[in-house]
């Protein structure tokens, strides 16, 4: 069914919450939008004063909830302190969980039929949903890892946004990410020769056969999730920013382990206009890892209490600012 662009607040009260040490209280209640079968949830977080601006946040890859966290031992909570951070500079967002899953677990029957097209229906359908939930003219999105391809991959069919923010997004076409990643580690090499026809496979748009595929490979090639690895292993990146006409911020940590600097930078020469953010000693998941020390960089994922690096709220608050002004 088509997505209408509707909004339904539960009638449970609004929590309060404090955004960030010594900062004004802000408001937090669930929003729902119109699924394909069900409803969409996330949380709506409204600062004290009418919001200045609104930022849709859009979660990364796997089975990522709302708040930033998986049930595979990410418990970084990056998404809620974001949240946080930005009602202190007098910014409302809505984060949401994925169709299929947690809070959204109803909006389809199966979360694996899933595909960027897909995704990019319920972003329209969550920006007229937080335009009419905080009265603003236009909606930020935020994509995270890769929540930015699927900001990339709706920017044309969303007229309401102001313009995408881009964090720790990849730069590189996914099928190239994989490949690397898979001959990056040397426990890997007896399985290449099933893994690189397969991701070939699956980047010319043709199913793969997985009969007698090693079991290690099963969870990233099963055939359930094959049709959403099309969708992904076709985009390319640099191309898809080219062809956005509205403020693009793409912030980057220079110590995040799964999407580099290089993306990054990417990015930015497939639209020179947009403006590129690096912050030293900042990792995938926004936090401050003081070294190179890989084991110091994952332990931030499992710590939600450790807060977001300095500079990552600041960013996006600043960019924001800038273009609202011009």
């Amino acid at each position: 069914m088509p997505i209408a662009a509707r909004i339904v607040l539960l009638s449970a009260a609004c929590l309060l919450v404090v955004s960030a040490a010594g900062a004004a209280p802000s408001s937090e209640r669930e929003l729902e939008a119109p699924g394909p079968v069900g409803p969409l949830k996330g949380s709506l977080v409204m600062p004290t004063a009418a919001p200045s601006a609104a930022v849709l946040i859009i979660p990364g890859s796997g089975p990522t909830d709302r708040n930033g966290n998986s049930p595979v031992g990410v418990k970084a909570s990056t998404y809620r302190l974001l949240a946080e951070g930005l009602a202190a500079k007098g910014i409302a967002t809505l984060r949401v969980d994925k169709r299929g899953m947690f809070g959204s677990a109803a909006a389809v029957k199966d979360p694996n039929s899933a595909t960027f097209a897909s995704y990019g229906e319920d972003v329209k359908a969550w920006v007229s949903v937080l335009r009419k939930a905080t009265g603003v003219p236009c909606v930020w999105v935020l994509g995270h890892s890769e929540g930015g391809l699927v900001a990339l991959t709706s920017a044309k069919d969303v007229p309401d946004e102001c313009g995408l923010l881009l964090v720790s997004a990849p730069g590189r076409r996914m099928a190239d990410i994989l490949r690397t990643q898979l001959k990056e580690n040397p426990a890997n090499e007896p399985l290449l020769v099933h893994a690189l026809p397969a991701i070939a496979a699956l980047e010319q748009g043709r199913h793969v056969e997985t009969q007698g595929m090693p079991p290690a490979l099963m969870g990233l090639f099963r055939p359930a999730v094959q049709d959403f690895l099309i969708s992904m292993l076709s985009l390319d990146p640099p191309r898809l920013v080219a062809g956005v006409d509205k403020p693009v911020l793409i912030l980057q940590g220079q110590r995040d382990i799964q999407v580099t600097e290089a993306d990054a930078r990417l990015l930015k020469q497939g639209d020179p206009r947009a403006t590129l953010v690096l912050l030293p000693a900042v990792n995938h998941v926004l936090k401050t890892v003081p070294s190179d020390d890989r084991q110091a960089n994952l332990a931030t994922y499992a710590d939600p209490a450790l807060p977001l690096a300095p500079g990552v709220v600041d960013a996006i608050a600043d960019f924001i600012a800038k273009h609202k002004a011009g």
